[in-house]
């Protein structure tokens, strides 16, 4: 954003628009509009850091493979996104993705989070009916005979 007179966001959104020729899309978000909080913590800046020591080295470690082989560097395994998967950070190759996305929606096929709505709302002290349809996964807790008082 701002960052040139001729290319504004506007200009590179129009250009991969007309040449994805509808083979794919091209949405703007500029994130300065998209962040919430103001200045980044400390907590965000680590993060960050670690995020972008972990694509160097899987980079580093991709050329390195490819080196001198003569094989083409970019394959399924080689296009994917980093992000945390049960507390771990996970490249995800794209074509993984297809089978977990609602490309119609943007969005995913499972949303996980969704389930704690109900657990959202009564801490929140949410005045509401908790009926949850999931019920039959739900577990009933019993106090010890120790604990009851």
């Amino acid at each position: 954003e701002n960052c040139n007179e001729n290319y504004t966001t506007d200009f590179i959104c129009q250009l991969y628009s007309e040449e994805g020729k509808g083979v794919f899309d091209c949405r703007k978000n500029v994130l300065g509009h998209m962040q919430q909080g103001g200045a980044p913590s400390p907590f965000d800046r680590n993060f960050g850091t670690k995020l972008s020591s972990r694509a160097v080295q899987w980079i580093t470690t991709k050329l390195k493979e490819s080196q001198g082989t003569g094989k083409k560097f970019v394959t399924d395994d080689s296009v994917c996104v980093l992000g945390i998967s049960k507390r771990n950070l996970v490249f995800q190759p794209v074509a993984d993705l297809r089978k977990d996305t609602d490309f119609e929606h943007r969005i995913p096929k499972e949303q996980w989070w969704l389930k704690l709505r109900p657990v959202m709302k009564i801490l929140a002290k949410y005045k509401a009916s908790y009926d949850v349809s999931d019920s039959g996964q739900l577990e009933h807790v019993h106090l010890r005979p120790h604990e009851e008082s």
